[in-house]
């Protein structure tokens, strides 16, 4: 095994290296808090909780894999739930266990009367995020006989509890948030077309998803389905590491996605874009003020991303077949606007000095939320529609934490600055 050397004044460290198939390589240190020493390291930006076989990210070429498969490739041939498969597994599914996948999932949508009712008992103007954590969570206590993580026939069925539920989850909750009935799931239909159905139909009358807004939705849940160690996701291994049930850990995935810098950054995206249509300004106008004042532009750049987001080209993509058909000039003009826009601040970034030294480049955010707004969702409602997609890849590396031989509770240590000891100063003494 290879080493690494660390020295500090006299002292000399020997740390194990662990060799990445593809990236950076890595130090384990852990042996040095024995010693009196740890890393520090403000939001582990450099430092890896885990190894992990699920996705590879390379931020400077635009690559995205699952499980060694170019994100590309599995949107234009695969579906969803045919990638939630093979996160968690590993490997592709044959016909036979798709079809049985599909099936089991499809069949377990349904939810009894007392969630319906407990669904209804959410103030109809909650947080969409809110109400979903809290739906998620409530789960556990509906189907208490498969939270033990430690039963695989337990845990492979609370995922698919969750996989299939969370969908008529989030179309209840659109559905309250318009004073609509929640309709009942149609077994017949596949996973993105029903829940469309669920969140758009009419009660009683015939319904026919439109076939592109089908393959838009479900290429959106596909790169959403897992991004590596990211804010959720690590939430999602912290809390499973100390035995939460899936559930749980889910749930509090759910709740960190809520947060306006991770998950809720399409919202923010389009909320700039219909502030930059309704300013009477140009779009170059609003760009050179945000430069002189070095404010940050939604939409733009990433944490990983230091090229063109592999993300934001599918997504794109979608959004221009969708804008440019014929029904589509049926969207008020103000709608279309925000699609200009969004492609006069992309054009400007993929080519100004400034934009482009800084590696600002159009991240998945910047043209998700004008597919969902296109689709027919309101902004509360997108990040749901991203948790949707992310929940595989929650399951996935769920699941890898718990089979992983390593895996300890997580506990990260600190750096401590605070006052040293001091003695207790009584009250009327101060």
């Amino acid at each position: 095994m290879a080493t690494a050397q660390l020295n500090i004044d006299s002292a000399n460290f020997t740390l194990p290296v662990v060799e990445a198939t593809q990236g950076a390589n890595g130090l384990v240190v852990s042996d040095l808090r024995n010693d009196g020493w740890v890393t520090l390291d403000p939001g582990f930006l450099t430092t890896a909780q885990c190894e992990s076989k699920i996705t590879y990210i390379d931020g400077q070429h635009s690559i995205l894999r699952y499980r060694g498969y170019p994100i590309e490739q599995l949107c234009e041939g695969s579906d969803f739930l045919e990638v939630a498969w093979l996160l968690e597994r590993g490997e592709l599914p044959t016909k036979a266990q798709y079809a049985q996948f599909c099936a089991d999932i499809n069949h377990k949508t349904m939810v009894g009367e007392d969630f319906r009712t407990f669904m209804g008992s959410f103030p109809r103007a909650a947080h969409p995020m809110s109400v979903l954590a809290s739906a998620i969570n409530a789960l556990a206590t509906f189907y208490p006989d498969t939270t033990d993580i430690n039963d695989s026939d337990q845990f492979d069925e609370a995922a698919k509890i969750i996989m299939a539920k969370a969908r008529t989850v989030v179309s209840y909750i659109f559905r309250r948030r318009r004073d609509e009935p929640m309709l009942y799931p149609d077994y017949a239909r596949g996973y993105v077309d029903d829940f469309l159905r669920m969140c758009f139909a009419v009660p009683y009358e015939p319904f026919e998803s439109d076939p592109l807004y089908v393959h838009a939705l479900g290429r959106l849940l596909i790169i959403h389905a897992d991004h590596e160690q990211n804010c959720s996701t690590s939430v999602v291994r912290i809390a499973g590491s100390a035995h939460a049930n899936l559930y749980s850990a889910v749930a509090a995935g759910v709740n960190a996605l809520s947060g306006p810098l991770h998950g809720g950054a399409n919202e923010a995206v389009l909320r700039q874009l219909k502030a930059i249509r309704d300013s009477g300004k140009s779009v170059k106008d609003i760009v050179e003020e945000a430069k002189r004042k070095g404010t940050r532009i939604a939409g733009l750049g990433h944490r990983v991303y230091k090229s063109y987001d592999p993300r934001a080209a599918i997504a794109r993509q979608y959004l221009e077949r969708i804008m440019e058909r014929e029904d589509t000039l049926k969207l008020p003009a103000d709608e279309r606007a925000l699609f200009e826009v969004a492609v006069e601040l992309e054009d400007i970034a993929l080519h100004d000095d400034y934009f482009v030294e800084r590696h600002l480049y159009p991240n998945v955010d910047f043209y998700t939320g004008l597919i969902y707004r296109a689709i027919g969702f309101d902004p509360a409602m997108f990040t749901t529609l991203f948790a949707l997609g992310r929940i595989p890849g929650w399951i996935a590396q769920y699941h890898e934490m718990l089979t992983d031989p390593h895996t300890k509770i997580g506990r990260p240590r600190q750096v401590y600055t605070g006052p040293v000891e001091r003695a207790y100063v009584p009250i009327d003494e101060r």
